[in-house]
């Protein structure tokens, strides 16, 4: 029987909004959440840091900063040492207003907040949460660049200051957070772009708030299905023929990267379609790969017509040879995986693309098909996975930190594995070849990816851990390929 995977939903700022609106409709005053938010930051700095004596709170005008003043009551209750600085601005909530005196009965102090940060043991970022999606600026700006000065520890509630909710894009300062407290339910930009280097360890709590409150969203964590046993009967013909086409001269190693790693991932025959130079030499590297030298788009008709499944882009190059196979590929009546230049050539002369295709694009590749900036992307990388896949109709596999799978009918899904030493030529190729197996194997485009993309990742964090990040290379990730793709996760 195949297991169930669960699903993690993620939301926009908006949304979340929209389920506290809803508890306190229902019953829940907006003061209690404050206290449940609050309460869960400090049963958390006393499991956590329970010798920080000294604990300095910086607030905001909303209700975070709320959430801020409560939690410098509670902890100033318990005989520590407790500061509150604070920006002013706006009108402060009423149950901001009572969190705020709540604090100032307890006996916080209150520090200047021209004055320079004081000494503590643990800093607490209640600035901004969910409220801000623009660039700090002014006395919250200098803070949060004092803040990621100093060698103690910081929590921040809900989000850290300066990280946009929705897009995990910084327009300015940013706190870098040791550990980060996510209240209510998961934000999307706590998980991809620039939230991956400053969230710190994530935590989330519910704040009590009941499950059929939580509405329905098209984002979430990857959750891929899993592998499953093969039949003891099973033959390399029940597991498809990839074919990869690539490597013009002197890219080689990117098609032979995509085929091993397509063996490795499972499919029963793996043929190369490259550079006629390039032949030799890539049979004697992997002898299981079936190695063809293709001089032309002619030349490719007998290979496409045995594979399954084309593995298209890998070293392919923008020579007129390569745009005469991409196009022998985009009408062969295939499924397709499409990478590297065969996106840069899909970017230069745009194509109608066969259904069921999937795209993997990195940033850069992704805004030359969008027609846009590598800085537009990265500013919303949910939105330009979505718009890309609703553009070509296919599935869209966004890479980088915090790597997204999308498809036109308004799913995402957000990958939290992998690590920096992933950051390498050749990572891609990789990719490429494993979603193409996973295809061969008879997963739906959507499933391939998103199951492609997740045992990448995996491999890719036991090779760091087996060597560490730097100085990883995309052919460390092959046993582990290997490995993961023999396990159901």
């Amino acid at each position: 029987m195949q297991k169930t995977v669960s699903r993690i939903a993620l939301y926009r700022a908006e949304q979340v909004r929209g389920i506290e609106r809803a508890a306190i409709a229902a019953g829940v005053p907006a003061v209690q959440l404050m206290h449940r938010a609050a309460d869960a930051a400090w049963q958390l700095i006393q499991r956590r840091w329970p010798e920080a004596r000294r604990i300095h709170v910086l607030a905001g005008p909303g209700n975070n900063g709320g959430d801020g003043f409560w939690l410098a009551a509670l902890a100033r209750q318990s005989g520590r040492c407790v500061s509150v600085a604070e920006v002013a601005g706006g009108d402060r909530s009423d149950a901001g207003c009572q969190a705020r005196e709540r604090a100032r009965l307890a006996g916080v102090d209150w520090v200047e907040a021209t004055a320079p940060l004081p000494v503590a043991d643990l800093y607490v970022d209640a600035l901004f949460g969910i409220g801000l999606s623009r660039a700090p600026d002014g006395l919250a700006a200098q803070w949060i660049e004092a803040l990621n000065g100093l060698a103690a520890p910081v929590l921040s509630l809900d989000v850290p200051s300066g990280l946009d909710a929705d897009t995990g894009a910084t327009p300015g300062a940013v706190v870098q957070a040791t550990v980060t407290l996510s209240f209510v339910a998961w934000k999307q930009g706590l998980f991809t772009g620039r939230a991956r280097a400053c969230c710190g360890e994530l935590l989330l709590d519910g704040l009590q708030i009941a499950p059929d409150m939580m509405p329905g969203t098209d984002t979430a964590l990857l959750a891929p299905p899993p592998m499953t046993m093969r039949a003891r009967d099973a033959h390399k013909g029940n597991f498809g023929h990839v074919l990869v086409i690539g490597g013009s001269v002197g890219f080689s190693g990117a098609a032979w990267l995509a085929g091993e790693a397509a063996l490795r991932t499972g499919a029963g025959l793996v043929s190369l379609g490259v550079a006629p130079v390039h032949s030799p030499a890539a049979m004697a590297y992997r002898p299981e790969l079936m190695v063809h030298g293709v001089d032309d788009a002619s030349a490719l008709v007998r290979l496409l017509g045995r594979a399954s499944v084309l593995a298209v882009g890998p070293g392919l190059g923008q020579l007129p040879w390569s745009a005469g196979l991409l196009d022998a590929a985009l009408t062969a009546g295939k499924p397709l995986v499409l990478d590297a230049d065969a996106l840069n050539l899909l970017a230069l002369a745009p194509r109608t693309l066969p259904p069921d295709c999937v795209l993997t694009p990195h940033p850069g590749e992704a805004a030359r098909l969008l027609g846009c900036t590598t800085e537009n992307v990265e500013a919303d990388r949910f939105s330009a996975a979505l718009g890309l896949a609703k553009h070509t109709g296919a599935v869209v596999v966004l890479k980088g930190a915090g790597t997204l799978v999308a498809c036109g009918s308004g799913r995402i899904e957000v990958c939290t594995e992998g690590n920096p030493g992933m950051a390498a030529g050749g990572m891609g190729d990789v990719l490429t070849g494993m979603i193409a197996a996973l295809r061969a194997q008879g997963f739906a485009a959507w499933d391939a990816a998103r199951l492609g993309v997740r045992l990448h990742a995996l491999a890719g964090d036991r090779a760091a851990q087996a060597g560490g990040e730097r100085g990883m290379i995309a052919s460390d990730l092959l046993p582990y390929v290997r490995m993961f793709a023999n396990r159901t996760v």
